[in-house]
């Protein structure tokens, strides 16, 4: 069964047309009838995006969340305003309070710009765990994902709320998903916060009997330190991963690095780009 993957909102627009662009990530998966919604941007471009790409967002019955930060879970709202009961997969902590600190030392709020209690009255049923979950035949989260690496070490500039002790926030809710393609695994990533190599070495600890072909999302390289970003390079090329489409926290100049060192391995994962496997 082939399996398609739909960008529908992202930092920025590859195909010509009506689309917007906008900081955040979501992307469609279809799965033979099942559409699911990996993430759902910073809400600005989701119904607008949808529209224009003939997606039919009253179908889609699950959610995925990558983790809960607003410019991937703004979109809530939006996509639930018809009232129409759907599932949302997601990690225990995704509802954490969240924040940003910024160079003058000030922190600005990031987590989820809704109560847990306001989305289930507006049809969402929560299905959290910290393990792997099937969402459907060929589509699995990674769950929560063992940080093994040594030059991966996260954003020092997030941090939890003062409820949750107000430290350093480690993402522990970050998660991706592994669509199993016909000849391998493509696996979408939020934002990785996790680090792309610890999530690749995780899905590969969980079906190790696959490829992984296609590696397409946020892949937080943008806010990576040279090691990190040489690390990731030279893993990702002995893994045999086929392609890498950047999006989101990338960004620009970890994009075109990607690009130099990958060649026709790469691609831009705006909105619009699909991939088939």
């Amino acid at each position: 069964m082939k399996i398609r993957v739909t960008v529908v909102s992202e930092n920025s627009v590859i195909s010509s047309g009506n689309l917007l662009g906008e900081h955040g990530f979501c992307a469609l998966v279809e799965a033979g009838d099942e559409k699911i919604l990996f993430d759902t941007g910073r809400g600005y471009a989701l119904i607008h995006n949808a529209r224009f790409l003939g997606i039919d967002l009253g179908s889609i019955e699950k959610v995925v969340l990558s983790h809960g930060h607003s410019d991937h879970t703004g979109g809530l709202v939006e996509l639930f305003k018809d009232l129409k009961p759907r599932e949302v997969f997601g990690h225990p902590d995704i509802f954490f309070s969240r924040f940003h600190e910024l160079p003058n030392g000030a922190r600005r709020p990031i987590g989820i710009p809704f109560s847990r209690s306001f989305l289930e009255g507006q049809g969402a049923r929560f299905i959290l765990s910290k393990g792997p979950q099937k969402i459907c035949p060929g589509v699995s989260t990674t769950g929560e994902v063992p940080r093994v690496t040594p030059f991966e070490t996260g954003d020092p500039t997030l941090f939890l709320g003062a409820e949750h002790g107000g430290g350093k926030d480690h993402l522990l809710d970050d998660l991706s998903l592994i669509v199993e393609g016909e000849e391998g695994l493509l696996v979408l990533l939020g934002c990785a916060h996790a680090g792309v190599i610890n999530i690749l070495t995780h899905t590969r600890q969980l079906m190790p009997d696959k490829p992984v072909r296609v590696v397409m999302g946020g892949t937080h390289l943008g806010m990576s330190g040279e090691e990190q970003m040489v690390e990731t390079i030279k893993t990702m090329k002995d893994l045999g991963v086929e392609k890498v489409g950047a999006s989101h926290c990338t960004g620009l100049a970890g994009s075109a690095r990607l690009m130099a060192a990958l060649g026709d391995r790469f691609f831009f994962a705006g909105v619009g780009a699909v991939v088939e496997v």
